[in-house]
């Protein structure tokens, strides 16, 4: 009712929708496809359900069906992880066609997790026999050096991200094995140079912290039977003053190269907490302001 500003009332097994037509068009085809999935045997939370009523609110997807049911990425004994918006469903379909993707959007939408997710399917269903990510180690206001702890001790900080997505896909246990086999490596970008990744599934995550040299080292690293997934939000860029952009460079030179292939995300695709995407949307004003005034 709130966001699509109609009133509903049920009587018997009745319902009455009141509003503007193509508000009340809209969700009689919601309940239409509600009850469709239903009687499939989709199933969803109240949440789930939200963000996709949210999606088709703000012209995101056009039915309930964009958005279920999802292709499976990742089915383990314990997880079940699916898209869970039509960009993230794009997103998935081409990681799958492609052997390169690089995915551009704000935190919160999905980019790493899902990425992850699917390299973790790929080592599971033996497609690849190893998976390889990677992140740049920005200094934010500290240098490497002044940390405490040895080299591992010091970047673990700046990867700590992909463990935490890979403890939530497999029992600990296996983590720990693939770790100690080197099945799975988790390294600063630094250490990628001179090498060639084959039979791998190889991501490298905040790419936006990377420098136009870095980043063609990382997709030049690329070998045969190989999939390489670069993830990053231009947005928040934490290089020093004046450095461009590895990703934002790459979305450029790269653009019509014909194999590898462009996901985008906005605040619409915010699977974190629904504040989330307002502050996005918020701080992305801003800047577009900023911009009109600077121009």
């Amino acid at each position: 009712e709130g966001l699509f500003e109609v009133d509903i009332h049920a009587r018997g097994s009745t319902l009455g929708i009141k509003g503007s037509q193509p508000n009340v068009d809209a969700v009689e085809r919601i309940l239409h496809d509600f009850s469709d999935l239903i009687g499939k045997g989709q199933q969803f939370s109240a949440g789930e359900l939200q963000e996709a009523l949210e999606q088709i609110a703000q012209g995101a997807a056009a039915t309930l069906h964009d958005c279920f049911p999802k292709p499976v990425v990742l089915r383990t004994p314990t997880r079940m992880i699916v898209p869970r918006s039509v960009n993230q469903n794009r997103y998935v379909a081409k990681m799958e066609a492609a052997d390169l993707v690089l995915a551009i959007g704000p935190a919160g939408t999905g980019k790493t997790f899902l990425a992850v997710a699917k390299a973790v399917s790929f080592l599971l269903e033996r497609k690849v026999d190893r998976i390889i990510l990677s992140r740049p180690a920005v200094e934010a206001g500290e240098k490497l050096g002044f940390l405490p702890g040895d080299l591992q001790e010091k970047v673990d900080p700046y990867l700590r991200p992909l463990y935490d997505a890979l403890f939530f896909m497999l029992d600990s246990s296996k983590v720990e094995q693939f770790l100690e086999k080197r099945v799975i490596e988790i390294a600063p970008l630094a250490f990628m140079r001179g090498r060639t990744l084959t039979n791998c599934f190889v991501i490298l995550d905040e790419a936006q912290n990377t420098s136009v040299e870095q980043m063609q080292m990382f997709v030049t690293r690329m070998g045969l039977n190989s999939k390489m997934v670069v993830t990053g939000d231009v947005t928040q860029i934490d290089l020093p003053t004046g450095q461009v952009s590895g990703l934002k460079d790459a979305e450029h030179v790269l653009r019509d190269t014909k194999g590898i292939e462009f996901a985008y995300f906005d605040e619409k695709d915010v699977v974190r907490h629904h504040l989330v995407r307002l502050i996005i949307s918020a701080y992305e004003k801003r800047r577009k302001l900023r911009k009109k005034l600077k121009d």
